[in-house]
């Protein structure tokens, strides 16, 4: 039996049907059950999971409709940044402060002749993690952001100072659609 040629979701179909004809203690027949096993343990977690992905999505497009209506932003991201802002709503006063909260805010690092910025290395990390996985999905996808990158790219601008520059555009975005929802409620 060759497991080694699937790719994980035909590998883990391909396990869950495994034959179980030999009950001994050989150690092939144990693999073989033990594999047949954790695939259908795989099998359930992935319908659980889906199960669960599609209550938060009918809970967020219910009370956050405008922060699911973003462009790159699905449950996950929108349960990530409510989560972070929940815990500090008392703080959540400007756009600036969410990007403070979230990690985002540019740092002036320049030298001599050189203007640069960086990125507040505080705040929540997965807030973070979840915009910039906002900023490299609309790098693949959306139009004007690679319109946007590609502009800034001619401008001399490195790679990284863009993304840096969209994570404070998303944040923005983020802030609105956030005021607009609470505002809802």
């Amino acid at each position: 039996m060759r497991l080694g040629d699937y790719d994980r979701a035909a590998l883990v179909v391909r396990c869950a049907r495994l034959r179980i004809t030999d009950t001994s203690d050989d150690p092939a027949a144990t693999a073989k059950r033990m594999l047949r096993r954790l695939a259908r343990r795989v099998q359930h977690l992935d319908e659980e999971i889906a199960d669960a992905d599609a209550e938060l999505r009918e809970i967020l497009t219910t009370h956050a409709p405008n922060l699911m209506a973003m462009n790159a932003v699905g449950p996950e991201v929108a349960g990530q940044i409510i989560a972070t802002a929940g815990e500090n709503i008392d703080r959540l006063h400007s756009e600036s402060a969410l990007a403070r909260i979230c990690g985002v805010a540019p740092i002036p690092a320049s030298s001599g002749n050189t203007t640069r910025h960086r990125l507040h290395r505080g705040g929540d990390r997965d807030a973070n993690s979840a915009i910039h996985m906002i900023v490299i999905n609309r790098l693949r996808w959306h139009a004007p952001s690679r319109a946007y990158m590609s502009r800034r790219i001619t401008d001399g601008k490195t790679k990284k100072e863009i993304i840096r520059c969209l994570k404070r555009a998303v944040v923005r975005e983020l802030y609105h659609a956030l005021q607009a929802d609470l505002l809802r409620t």
